[in-house]
């Protein structure tokens, strides 16, 4: 079976890689290290939260900056305690996403989300998502999951991929399910582990970072990266500050840079992808019904 890479033009030793800061929109600190990471860093593209309360803020950012790639980091979920956001529907469209309050749940209520979520309401609250991108004249390029990896259930990535058919976008995949059901279309994915920056160690991450960057093996891999400023603000309303902050410092540092300069490391935006994606006619036309 052929790399994911070669089907994007790549010779079969090339090292790929996608470095994607995900969370855009969600806070002004996230909003200008993902910005700056992008412009001064080895970050290649990022993923909007449309539903957050930053999503305008982040949309002026990137409608002054036309040549930064990003996709839509579809969210169901809330995972800051007392900063809360909700679905871009009315609560009556989609009550089958949020909770009492009309919220969207936090992640220790995946779990349940997923047992009760009804399928055309999530189609009903991803349309309205991309929608919203849209109407502002923007062109995204890949749809992508918050905290749901490949949207959590088979039918939500069945859903997913219809609707990044239907708008002409690529769309993040990297469990193994979705990846084999990706290839059997013909879809370049992740060849290899994707990589959560969450889930690495706090203690010693620049150079865990730089140890990841040498053993880049062929193929494409993909980094979901989360930089933010470490001030005052992001201590106040995020839990997960300092792996924002840890990502922001290596991302932005020379090592990062020099790292993958010396290494011949070909880093690559989700544009490559998407050119692929929307020439490939093995995706369902029409997105799935219950």
């Amino acid at each position: 079976m052929d790399l994911s890479s070669e089907l994007l033009g790549f010779p079969p030793d090339a090292r790929v890689l996608i470095v994607n800061a995900d969370d855009l929109g969600m806070y002004h600190a996230v909003n200008t290290a993902i910005i700056d990471t992008i412009e001064q860093g080895v970050t290649s593209s990022c993923s909007l939260m449309p539903p957050c309360p930053w999503a305008p803020h982040a949309l002026r950012l990137l409608r002054d900056r036309p040549e930064i790639p990003f996709g839509i980091h579809l969210t169901l979920v809330c995972d800051t305690k007392d900063y809360h956001w909700g679905p871009l529907s009315t609560r009556d469209k989609v009550s089958s996403l949020v909770d009492e309050q009309g919220r969207f749940f936090a992640p220790t209520g995946i779990p349940e989300l997923l047992a009760r979520a009804r399928l055309e309401e999530v189609e009903v609250e991803i349309r309205a998502q991309i929608e919203s991108v849209l109407a502002t004249g923007l062109s995204p390029t890949h749809l992508d999951w918050h905290c749901l990896a490949d949207g959590g259930r088979d039918d939500i990535l069945d859903l997913t991929l219809a609707l990044a058919r239907e708008y002409g976008l690529a769309a993040r995949v990297w469990l193994d399910a979705g990846r084999t059901k990706a290839r059997g279309r013909g879809l370049p994915v992740v060849d290899h582990d994707f990589l959560d920056s969450f889930s690495l160690d706090l203690e010693g991450k620049p150079a865990r970072y730089a140890e990841l960057l040498r053993a880049l093996p062929p193929g494409l891999t993909e980094w979901a990266v989360h930089p933010g400023l470490g001030n005052d603000e992001a201590k106040a309303i995020d839990g997960g500050w300092r792996v924002r902050s840890t990502d922001y410092e290596f991302l932005m540092s020379p090592e990062a840079r020099e790292t993958v300069a010396a290494e011949g490391i070909a880093v690559i935006d989700y544009r490559t992808l998407q050119q692929t994606w929307t020439s490939v006619t093995a995706l369902p036309a029409e997105v799935p019904r219950p």
